[in-house]
């Protein structure tokens, strides 16, 4: 079989545009507390990495800021991660968009 098969990968990073596109419509945003630090696009990233990876949480690889420490910690991704899968995010953006448990 010849061709190329890159369509089939499972993607670990998306650019700004395709997360706005494919996964921002799906997401349930926060109405209370102080905004994010870091972008909605980048905090989906790190989940993609450690869905990939299979680490545990702890293990995963964290950018670093200007003084060294930790662009966030794995706690609050963890924390993210749950949020979204509890309100159907994550599976609706596995099914494309359609509902999860059809009607009827």
């Amino acid at each position: 079989m010849t061709g190329n098969l890159c369509w089939q990968a499972i993607p670990t990073k998306l650019s700004e545009a395709q997360f706005e596109q494919f996964v921002l419509p799906h997401l349930s945003l926060g109405r209370r507390g102080p905004p994010p630090t870091l972008p909605s696009h980048k905090l989906f990233n790190y989940i993609l990495r450690a869905l990939h990876m299979g680490c545990q949480w702890k293990m995963l690889p964290i950018e670093r800021n200007e003084k060294g420490c930790p662009e966030i910690h794995y706690t609050r991704i963890y924390r993210i991660f749950r949020r979204r899968h509890a309100d159907g995010c994550i599976a609706a953006i596995g099914n494309g968009g359609r509902p999860v448990f059809p009607a009827g």
